[in-house]
């Protein structure tokens, strides 16, 4: 579900104040200080931004964003909700799209399918927007989808990773209206088994949650593993938990049986860090090398876990993958959210920046504000041919001048495929003996 300095900062989630004081958004740093949340994110009903441009102009186009602020992937999520009012309030300074101002209308959808399709119901219907940059959780997505293309409303995610977007979508399901710039868990699946294979290990248990993000996760990076001449020991009785368990010894003690080697955790961060922390009581997982996921990359998953008797936190030595940031237009990003919010980049913020430009660019491509108008588009502006952009103020003049242009993001070149698919790279990151996170290299899912 995240590219830049675990210190700085899975499913790359979310918040930023911008121009107006009604859109207040709550950000979890990777210091691991918690802001309040957002009053707009505290409930799925959220907020239009007066900030993002006047709620009574019907002729400018109307953006939503699905995302966490709250539930188990809040502490990731607050990160990437700050950042869509951030594009915003950019694109309004240099003049909005096919000339009018932008609005915003931010949903919190609680990490949870049901609120997501509440949320996703008021943004289509109600609201009638024509674009939404969402969700993160893959099991929200999946919800929101079949509303979004009801209503012909492009969702773009920052983070749902599940490898079933990609088949559901060469089946036609998403007509076109889906497409995400953090890549599938096809390939982190097969980045994490390549760094299991780097690092020696021959068996490895696995343990995840059981929904889409999971398992679609735990089956890619089982074929993977094994492809590498590796041996997953749970492989024929896959070890999964309830997104809604509140124990978990049964699961943790399946996952760490038979001594392997290593341990690929696929997890969500309140829950995750229960299990974890469940296996160290037991004292099942001592000796097993941790493998974590985007779903956990962060400060206050590691905080959840806890401490040793001694002080360390029980998560030192574990590592994992993350989806990495590193498009042409990351150092000005990096640079602008700096300025804005005093502190270093968010996980997965690159990613929520590309959608909520891409929807922009391609709205202004297709001089429309309609969802088919943005759809017809997307792969245009962010493919060549055309005029290389990564400030997306310039990419809307080339626009509007009729000029094609090809969009390089913050978080890679966002070339979006068919199936609304990017490649990306990844990250592998670290937890030191003091809780604190780290990337320590990359590595390559091929």
């Amino acid at each position: 579900m995240s590219h830049l300095s675990p210190a700085n900062s899975p499913r790359f989630r979310r918040g930023i104040a911008i121009a107006a004081a009604t859109l207040s958004v709550g950000l979890l740093t990777a210091a691991c200080q918690e802001d309040t949340p957002p009053p707009n994110a505290a409930s799925p009903g959220g907020t239009t931004s007066p900030a993002a441009s006047p709620a009574t102009d019907s002729k400018g186009l109307k953006l939503g964003s699905l995302l966490p602020a709250t539930g188990d992937l809040g502490s990731i999520g607050q990160q990437m909700s700050a950042t869509v009012p951030l594009l915003v309030e950019t694109v309004n300074q240099c003049g909005g799209v096919n000339g009018a101002p932008v609005t915003l209308v931010s949903v919190d959808d609680q990490t949870d399918p049901s609120a997501g399709t509440e949320g996703m119901t008021r943004l289509a219907e109600a609201e009638r927007v024509a674009g939404v940059v969402g969700s993160f959780a893959s099991s929200v997505s999946t919800a929101a989808l079949p509303i979004a293309v009801r209503n012909k409303v492009v969702l773009i995610s920052p983070g749902s990773t599940s490898p079933v977007f990609t088949q559901q979508a060469r089946e036609g399901r998403f007509q076109g209206y889906w497409a995400r710039t953090a890549p599938p868990d096809t390939y982190q699946a097969q980045a994490l088994a390549k760094l299991a294979q780097e690092r020696g290990f021959k068996t490895a248990g696995t343990v995840v949650i059981n929904n889409d993000y999971g398992v679609g996760f735990e089956k890619e990076f089982v074929k993977a593993f094994e492809s590498l001449g590796g041996r997953v020991t749970n492989a024929a009785r896959p070890t999964r938990y309830d997104p809604k368990a509140t124990t978990f010894q049964t699961e943790a003690t399946a996952a760490f049986a038979g001594n392997p080697n290593a341990v690929a955790a696929v997890l969500y961060a309140d829950t995750g860090s229960l299990l974890i922390k469940s296996a160290f009581e037991q004292g099942v997982s001592k000796g097993t090398q941790l493998l974590l996921t985007d779903g956990v990359y962060s400060a206050e998953f590691v905080s959840k876990v806890g401490k040793t008797q001694d002080g360390k936190s029980i998560l030192a030595g574990a590592i994992g993958t993350v989806p990495g940031a590193n498009g042409k237009a990351l150092d000005a990003f990096t640079k602008l959210w700096a300025e804005k919010k005093k502190q270093p980049l968010a996980p997965y913020a690159a990613h929520a920046w590309d959608a909520a430009a891409i929807l922009t660019l391609a709205a202004q491509a297709s001089k429309t504000n309609t969802g088919d108008g943005i759809k017809s588009k997307i792969r245009e502006v962010t493919n060549a041919p055309g005029t290389e952009v990564t400030d997306v103020c310039k990419g809307l003049e080339l626009l509007s001048k009729g000029e094609d242009i090809n969009y390089q993001g913050a978080s890679g070149n966002v070339d979006i495929d068919e199936s609304g698919d990017v490649v990306g790279n990844y990250d592998v990151w670290t937890v030191k003996e003091d809780g604190s996170l780290a990337v320590v290299g990359k590595v390559s899912p091929k």
